[in-house]
């Protein structure tokens, strides 16, 4: 990438709105006009809704204007189409907590990827309910804080972490195999912000032991389903389902072991998939630009 395309002056326009006729032209029009050189371009017309979905990526070509005069400027354009927008520079990380217990691959595969530069956050702390992984969170310099949950305490403890949220200025909260079911309360106001990786592809198999079932069904294909946090257990919009083939020959441990790899695989793509701004919810549906 060239000097005059570097990621200080990029940024992502995100919009959606009911679908009409001269969106794009005047979005386009808009950028075009103020020096905005647009490198990449996605839309979606969502049919069944009405809804029209659009990311644009662009740079601002030298000394032609002003990251924050756009943004001022372009109220005239959403209210011209009553458009939800949102624009972020691709420059600034985006901030994220992790929530885990004692499952270890999803984290370590996280911190893997930050480490390689694969993954455009800042991680601003590491919460768990169990002190297992405290050392693993040492060892890369990040914050660990400790917050056990039980019945009594389950209220307090979802307001401390509101609190950290608060504090870090958290955008996004990865649940990286974080054993802990979320209040209806934690999870609306965590709404489109919270990922959570689930051990299943169709079929689920609930409770414990999810791969044990899967070996006793026979079943030929196992994976797992990244998805936004919703109330409704396991039923948030999904992001990323990674899956793997497997027969006969694999035991109960083997799956196992496919089951992380799997997990660690669509965890990371739905945590890169939002995090440069690509996934738009669509009622219980998402719309991802990849």
């Amino acid at each position: 990438m060239s000097a005059e395309h570097s990621t200080a002056d990029q940024f992502v326009l995100k919009t959606t709105c009911k679908a009409s006729s001269g969106i794009v032209a005047a979005v386009t029009t808009f950028l075009s006009e103020r020096g905005c050189y647009i490198s990449e371009l996605s839309q979606f017309d969502d049919q069944d809704t009405g809804s029209f979905f659009m990311r644009a990526v662009c740079h601002i070509e030298s000394g032609k204007s002003q990251l924050s005069d756009i943004q001022g400027e372009f109220n005239t354009i959403a209210e011209r189409f009553d458009m939800e927008w949102q624009i972020h520079t691709v420059a600034v990380p985006t901030k994220v907590l992790i929530m885990v217990s004692k499952f270890d691959h999803c984290l370590d595969d996280l911190l893997y990827r930050l480490r390689k530069g694969e993954l455009n956050m800042d991680v601003t702390a590491i919460v768990s309910n169990h002190l297992d992984l405290r050392p693993m969170a040492e060892r890369e310099g990040i914050r660990f804080i400790y917050l056990p949950v039980n019945k009594e305490n389950k209220r307090e403890q979802e307001l401390a972490l509101l609190d950290v949220i608060e504090e870090t200025g958290t955008e996004l909260v990865v649940l990286a195999r974080y054993m802990q079911i979320l209040s209806d309360n934690l999870c609306a106001q965590l709404s489109g912000r919270a990922i959570n990786i689930h051990h299943s592809f169709l079929p689920g198999f609930k409770g414990a032991k999810p791969y044990h079932q899967a070996h006793d069904r026979g079943v030929k294909l196992i994976g797992a389903t990244a998805h936004y946090v919703t109330a409704d257990l396991d039923e948030g919009p999904i992001i990323e389902q990674s899956v793997q083939p497997v027969d006969h020959t694999y035991s109960a441990d083997a799956l196992v072991a496919v089951g992380r790899d799997t997990e660690t695989v669509a965890l990371a793509r739905a945590v890169k998939l939002h995090i440069e701004h690509r996934v738009f919810l669509d009622g219980n549906k998402t719309v991802i630009f990849k």
